[in-house]
């Protein structure tokens, strides 16, 4: 099966938007894909990360309804979430050509500006990039073996 349908399979629709799959399962299934900055209709899109893996999908999803959202942010300093959205920000408006003229997506991770939206899509940062402390502290409270899930190299 091509990305494309394994993808649309995972998320149950059609992707809007061009994405390339970063992070895959040892039996080549994908596990996280980064988006384009914009969808296929130039409605900007703010989020770069996106997880798509059936099973990570369900353990974080337990984390987030055990209060995960709430728990991180109390544990991590504003600063380190303030950082972990302007890493994110940044490395997504890199991927937007010059010459764009138009609406642009904003915020950081899952496009929120401050504080945490989703821990999902933080887990999908953590794992493409290895740099996202609130997808570590998130992996860290599901069992292996995703929870023991490494970052891949991006475009694999």
């Amino acid at each position: 099966m091509d990305d494309l349908a394994r993808v649309e399979e995972l998320l149950g629709r059609r992707p809007r938007g061009q994405f390339d799959v970063v992070v895959r399962a040892d039996d080549g299934d994908p596990i996280v894909v980064r988006n384009a900055p914009f969808l296929d209709d130039g409605t900007p899109m703010p989020t770069r990360y996106y997880l798509v893996g059936a099973e990570h999908v369900k353990a974080v999803s337990r984390v987030e309804a055990a209060g995960g959202v709430n728990q991180v942010e109390a544990e991590l300093d504003d600063a380190v979430i303030d950082a972990i959205h302007q890493r994110y920000h940044d490395e997504r408006q890199a991927a937007i050509p010059a010459d764009h003229d138009g609406p642009v997506p904003y915020g950081g991770v899952g496009g929120t500006r401050t504080g945490v939206k989703c821990l999902h899509a933080h887990v999908a940062h953590e794992l493409a990039t290895g740099d996202d402390e609130i997808g570590k502290w998130t992996l860290a409270r599901i069992p292996p073996p995703i929870g023991t899930a490494a970052p891949s190299e991006a475009g694999s």
